[in-house]
């Protein structure tokens, strides 16, 4: 569809025409999608962000309340610490996210309550010894 539109051709014939040239050469064939529903069906009400909402699952982001992306990070960080390769990484990651809890118990962001205290360091360092000597 690199052709211009010849003079005095109404506009909206020679656009039919051209995919009418389109399709007989096939080109509408085998495109994604193809006689699949749209998804997301029509029995939803109209949300003018869906694209947004699409593009973010696509990505892989989300967006969640303060406290809800901090009970999260607490819970990735604890993980995390217990796999750690040495102790010191354990005590630094427990104590790093230790202070963002505090943070929010003290000046709360808006949002759903926390619902956490920091982690007990001592026993977080005693659960990393027992699973590293379980383990090997």
């Amino acid at each position: 569809m690199t052709e211009r539109k010849p003079p005095g051709v109404p506009f909206e014939s020679w656009v039919d025409k051209q995919i009418r040239d389109a399709e007989s050469r096939g080109e509408f064939a085998e495109l994604p999608g193809a006689g699949k529903p749209l998804p997301d069906g029509s029995d939803t009400t109209y949300d003018e962000l869906w694209w947004i909402k699409r593009k973010m699952a696509r990505e892989g982001l989300s967006v969640l309340p303060p406290t809800l992306a901090l009970r999260k990070e607490a819970e990735d960080t604890l993980a995390a610490a217990l796999r750690a390769p040495t102790e010191r990484i354990v005590r630094k990651l427990i104590e790093d996210v230790n202070v963002k809890i505090r943070e929010v118990m003290f000046k709360p962001p808006p949002g759903p309550p926390l619902g956490m205290k920091p982690y007990d360091v001592e026993e977080v360092v005693g659960r990393w010894r027992e699973g590293r000597a379980a383990a090997g």
